[in-house]
């Protein structure tokens, strides 16, 4: 009964820190700004994933559909209609030029939320500029790869699977379960960059048991969240009715925002739990306790 009252206390104690927290650090107001930054990256990201595109098998149209899956209708035929815009004003060599350009706005985006990230751990920033904007950089190659990968499997991945089989003589069970893998890899993978991104992104040493437990909300729940949301779109959100022509642009807005917010509160959580562990020891942190 004891230990039960200890467990319990303790998941009090994280909860209503990170409702303290939530509320000091302004994540409303953050995730407002930070959803700014990631609309001004959001086109150039896609304009980098299609470059890199051409040096794959996958084709645009086979990645491009793959959003229909999470954006909702009015947003994904918004971003093909912008896609087209800029295909049309742009050759193929220009745009492989200025894809270098769209490199360095796409990872403002990456940057704003390292400034989020430092915030949850109160922490300054003492890193230079070009290292932070590098860093930004990195991850948006990164993630672009992942991406990449991701679609690679879902798009290819009964015909990777049955080539499996075929050359390592699998039995028919191995093909059911690869049904399920070639959608669980993604998830591992988009795991895995989101738990890069909390154990490098603030300025404070981390290691993966400090970070996991915010990756895999954050991973979850944002796939969670952004399914729900299209479906809210799709069937009752009637944002064209609304706000008219820029409906589309309303609906991507309020979408980046609760992806931001989710990130944010992932990164939130991995500092909540540094705060426990070091009010219940001696460890050093940058977090205070507020209750003090």
């Amino acid at each position: 009964m004891n230990i039960d009252n200890k467990k319990l206390n303790k998941w009090k104690s994280l909860v209503l820190h990170l409702k303290q927290q939530f509320k000091k650090n302004e994540l409303k107001a953050l995730g407002a700004q930070l959803s700014y930054y990631l609309i001004l990256s959001f086109f150039p990201f896609l304009i980098v994933l299609i470059v890199l595109l051409n040096f794959t098998p996958l084709t645009e149209g086979q990645t491009i559909s793959q959003l229909a899956y999470i954006l909702p209708d009015e947003v994904f035929q918004l971003t093909l209609e912008i896609l087209d815009e800029i295909r049309n004003g742009l050759n193929a060599p220009l745009l492989s030029v200025s894809s270098l350009a769209t490199i360095w706005a796409a990872s403002k985006g990456t940057s704003a939320l390292i400034k989020g990230l430092n915030k949850a751990y109160q922490v300054s920033e003492n890193r230079s500029f070009f290292r932070l904007r590098a860093m930004g950089v990195v991850f948006t190659f990164g993630l672009a790869f992942i991406i990449i990968f991701s679609l690679f499997f879902l798009v290819f991945g009964r015909l990777v699977g049955l080539a499996i089989s075929e050359y390592l003589g699998f039995t028919r069970a191995f093909l059911s379960l690869w049904e399920y893998l070639r959608y669980g890899i993604p998830l591992l993978v988009l795991f895995f960059i989101f738990t890069l991104l909390f154990r490098i992104g603030p300025n404070y040493p981390l290691g993966f048991k400090d970070v996991y437990p915010g990756a895999i909300f954050t991973t979850l729940g944002w796939i969670i969240i952004s399914l729900i949301f299209s479906f809210y779109v799709n069937n009752y959100g009637a944002f064209s009715r609304l706000y008219g022509s820029i409906g589309a642009v309303i609906a991507l807005l309020i979408w980046l925002n609760i992806s931001s917010l989710i990130v944010l509160i992932g990164g939130e959580i991995n500092a909540t739990r540094l705060w426990y562990r070091s009010s219940s020891s001696t460890e050093p942190s940058p977090i205070e306790d507020e209750s003090k």
